[in-house]
């Protein structure tokens, strides 16, 4: 069985058809427009109001103000009435917590407060109440909380993976995953999983949403899914490694004055963004393995033992040899010396070589030109079996390119 020859940890440190679908543009940065604040405290998950005088400053929640609401739980100046009920029926965090025995405020021979597991950070105070309800005060956004209870209440309900879409649904998966949702958790990972998948089928999927909205706003103007750096550290954050490989492919195809120098069009740099050491370490690691892949990938092209130079018909045809060559050394030119065109991105280029009749830079009208699509020619091919040999090792190419992802960029999924 042949071995893979595209780059791996060892060998790295040892040496009507679609046009081609888009590499990324150079405006990928004006998708690092918002960082998610982390609503997760680590050292208190949920504490009680005990002695706030400031009760008086928050204000309810417009819809999630239950006049039967059994509970009320404070997240910055908001407050919400739920029944807890609802809260234990879906969250195993809650039903735990509601079930532990709740001294009464006039019961002066026992504490006023519930311990959780021993931990004072845990805790509910039934000494202060409002409207005959304990409040319980969350350290996390109100807004978090919100979109968790409003999926609780009226089921989730989640949009097209763009930015505004992924700021809601991290929210939901960081609480979710904090109080022990399983549920949602489980339906926001499925969701997020649409635009940063794990199989190969699912990213080319997701590139034809990317391309068809560039068409449409034109190059370098599309903002339709988050910034990949968000992603990770969401990833991280909520222990989800199934969205790490996209996210790191995706981040990976910009150039490095895109990821560490701030530009006021483009939004704040990834330097400003908290990805930790190691995984700047995987991204700088991944992006030099990634861009080596392409280099093996036209090489073994343009290699005379390949097996598509080999020829696949009863006689060598003369015009095969000669149109790979001249498919090698496009390939060249176009994709390690052409920085705005896929250096960086080898599922891409693996794609186009797969195409061998299209023209390389060239276009075929102004809107074309504009956009810097390459066009088909006009000629049919001279020989059938090697166009469709070079589409079988395209795809055989591309599905193991996909496969070395995770050991590029050394994640562990």
């Amino acid at each position: 069985m042949q071995t893979s020859y595209y780059p791996t940890p060892i060998m790295i440190s040892a040496n009507g058809h679609y046009p081609p679908r888009s590499p990324p543009p150079n405006g990928l940065l004006r998708r690092l427009t918002h960082t998610p604040r982390s609503s997760v405290d680590r050292n208190s998950q949920i504490a009680a109001s005990a002695g706030d005088n400031a009760l008086a400053e928050a204000s309810k929640h417009t819809d999630l103000w239950f006049c039967d609401g059994s509970i009320i739980l404070r997240a910055e100046d908001t407050l919400f009435r739920v029944h807890k009920s609802q809260l234990a029926r879906h969250s195993a965090f809650f039903r735990d917590l509601f079930s532990l025995p709740q001294p009464s405020a006039d019961n002066t021979s026992s504490s006023p407060t519930v311990v959780v597991n021993n931990d004072p950070a845990l805790q509910i105070d039934t000494t202060n109440e409002v409207e005959g309800c304990p409040v319980l005060r969350l350290h996390d956004t109100a807004e978090d909380v919100e979109n968790l209870l409003t999926a609780l209440y009226d089921g989730p309900n989640f949009g097209k993976n763009d930015p505004t879409d992924f700021r809601m649904v991290s929210g939901i998966l960081r609480l979710a995953t904090k109080y022990l949702v399983d549920s949602l958790r489980t339906k926001a990972l499925v969701h997020l999983s649409k635009a940063w998948p794990t199989s190969l089928k699912g990213w080319d999927a997701r590139e034809d949403v990317t391309r068809a909205d560039e068409m449409q706003s034109g190059p370098g103007m599309s903002n339709i899914y988050p910034s990949p750096a968000d992603v990770i550290i969401l990833a991280r954050e909520v222990n989800a490694p199934s969205l790490l490989p996209s996210a790191f492919y995706d981040l990976s195809r910009y150039h490095y004055t895109q990821l560490f120098e701030q530009d006021d069009e483009s939004g704040p740099s990834i330097a400003q963004l908290p990805l930790s050491n190691a995984d700047l370490q995987r991204l700088a690691l991944g992006k030099e393995a990634s861009q080596h892949a392409i280099t093996t990938l036209i090489r073994s092209m343009g290699s005379h033992s390949h097996p598509l130079l080999l020829g696949h018909h009863a006689h060598s045809h003369r015009s095969c040899r000669r149109d790979f060559s001249e498919l090698v050394a496009l390939a060249t030119q176009h994709y390690l010396f052409d920085r705005e065109r896929g250096c960086t991105d080898p599922l891409y280029v693996a794609e186009e070589l797969g195409q061998p009749l299209y023209d390389f830079g060239q276009a075929s009208s102004v809107d074309d030109a504009r956009f810097g699509e390459s066009r088909r020619s006009v000629e049919v091919s001279e020989c059938e079996a090697c166009a469709r040999a070079l589409a079988i090792w395209t795809t055989r190419e591309r599905e193991r390119m996909w496969k070395m992802i995770p050991l590029w960029f050394r994640l562990d999924v």
